[in-house]
């Protein structure tokens, strides 16, 4: 009898962990990046990406980003067809789009567009990392500053969503151009008049932390996103000090008075709601 039972025990042991593996359909479940427990997706998506134990903030998509946001059916995208070249001629930089077109479902790192948040309308722009590491280009430059223009002409207040991995060494100077074209495009905009609010999103680095990110009337970030313009190894080389532990994370720079608030995401719609309502014009004051 105890015979049985270590062998019992000896033989659901030796269950290869591949089989195991490849009874769980792919895509599934989804492990916690930060306390490394698992759920299914479906679950993670409910609570819009974040995890239920550790309030880890995993990556939205753009399109998840603008669900989370907008009332249903009235959000209108601008540019869709707007295309990247190779003006370089940057080896296989043409295939690299083309692949992350492929996978994304997405012709671009940002989708712009307007919509409605809880009756209130809004221009809208929101960086995806999961194309090209969300990487400035020209045509990331052109869609922002574009949507800036519209909302200035449109008097919308404007929203953006920024995550990217700095400026896109594919396209070399015309890619750090896109850093003044479009903080141009927000000082004419705020010159008019306008609104703007700026969401920083894990991670916002290099050239879209030092120009369109920053320069928002009202700035914010996710819970532990970062944001910085040079790399932390860089910068403790450069100086030859040891950095803090949390330093370049978005509750660093609030504390530190570079944001306004860290804003966490299940709070952030209600946060537009009230601030769209203060700002609108000839409406009530609060």
């Amino acid at each position: 009898m105890l015979k049985d039972l270590f062998s019992k025990k000896k033989k659901y042991a030796s269950i290869p962990s591949e089989q195991a593996k490849q009874d769980v359909p792919e895509g599934l479940m989804k492990k916690c990046s930060k306390c490394y427990k698992i759920y299914y997706r479906k679950e993670l998506n409910k609570n819009l990406n974040v995890c239920p134990s550790c309030d880890y903030h995993h990556q939205l998509t753009a399109w998840e980003r603008i669900d989370s946001l907008f009332d249903e059916g009235t959000f209108q995208e601008w540019d869709h067809g707007l295309l990247s070249t190779n003006p370089l001629e940057f080896p296989d930089y043409e295939a690299k789009l083309e692949k992350d077109r492929k996978k994304t479902g997405l012709n671009e790192g940002v989708v712009t567009g307007k919509g409605s948040i809880d009756g209130q309308e809004a221009a809208f722009a929101v960086m995806d990392s999961s194309f090209r590491m969300g990487s400035m280009g020209s045509v990331i430059g052109e869609k922002i500053a574009r949507a800036v223009e519209k909302a200035k002409d449109e008097s919308l207040p404007f929203i953006i969503f920024t995550a990217s991995g700095g400026a896109r060494m594919q396209e070399g100077v015309l890619s750090l151009m896109q850093m003044a074209k479009t903080s141009v495009a927000i000082k004419r905009f705020s010159e008019s008049g306008g609104l703007m609010i700026s969401v920083m999103t894990h991670p916002t680095t290099g050239g879209v932390s030092a120009s369109f990110a920053s320069i928002g009337d009202y700035n914010f970030a996710e819970p532990g996103a970062l944001i910085g313009f040079a790399g932390r190894r860089i910068i403790e080389q450069t100086t030859r000090e040891k950095l803090p532990d949390d330093f370049q994370t978005a509750e660093f720079l609030f504390k530190h008075g570079q944001l306004d608030q860290v804003v966490h995401r299940h709070d952030m719609k209600q946060l537009f709601v009230k601030l769209l309502q203060m700002h609108q014009k000839g409406g009530a004051s609060s």
